[in-house]
């Protein structure tokens, strides 16, 4: 007889990151939503509950916040649940659907630059821009795989109607990744012991 199979995903936030999203700021002020998704960041790192990687969104028009998002890949063993990823997918659930355009123009503030799969789910989700803080470089500076992107990526979200800025507060952003590494924090990639592909020459 075989084991059951699985038949539920559950990818939630740590009681942590419902307390301090409940006093997420409200503002349009993109330093500002940035520096909030990098104490998220940081946050998560301090408290065990994954990596350093966090993620919100917020209207454009007012700066509300729909939802957050922090890495939970290895407490959750869900190879998934990357902070946008979750930032998403809740957004989705406080809007009522998978695009969060249905609700209003929103923002996708990320503390890194999404990944090969992140970044597939950025048009899926409705958002209008697209914030980054460190750059693809940076990730894979202290080891992490971004996985393949295609080549002028920005411009082609530019080209379907999503802005894209890069570089808020990077400086502040790679820190936490070089800070993450240097204190011990793992490393984990898709397959274990594997570096990843190389650098696609993105700019």
């Amino acid at each position: 007889m075989t084991a059951e199979l699985p038949r539920r995903v559950v990818i939630d936030l740590p009681d942590w990151a419902i307390e301090v999203g409940a006093d997420a700021p409200v503002t349009t002020d993109t330093d500002s939503q940035m520096r909030f998704v990098l104490d998220l960041a940081r946050r998560n790192v301090a408290e065990g509950t994954g990596g350093p990687f966090a993620a919100a969104v917020f209207r454009r028009d007012t700066g509300a916040p729909l939802a957050i998002g922090v890495n939970r890949v290895v407490p959750l063993a869900a190879a998934p649940a990357h902070a946008e990823i979750v930032a998403i997918a809740l957004a989705g659930q406080a809007a009522g659907s998978f695009d969060v355009g249905d609700v209003g123009s929103h923002v996708l503030v990320s503390s890194t630059e999404p990944c090969a799969m992140c970044l597939g789910a950025v048009p899926w989700s409705g958002v209008d821009e697209l914030v980054i803080g460190a750059r693809d470089e940076d990730a894979r500076a202290v080891g992490f795989d971004e996985g393949i992107k295609p080549d002028r990526w920005p411009e082609r979200l530019a080209e379907a109607g999503i802005e894209v800025r890069r570089d808020v507060l990077r400086d502040e952003a790679a820190a936490v990744l070089r800070d993450y590494a240097a204190a011990g924090g793992p490393i984990y990639n898709g397959t274990t012991g594997d570096d990843g592909p190389p650098a696609d020459g993105n700019p």
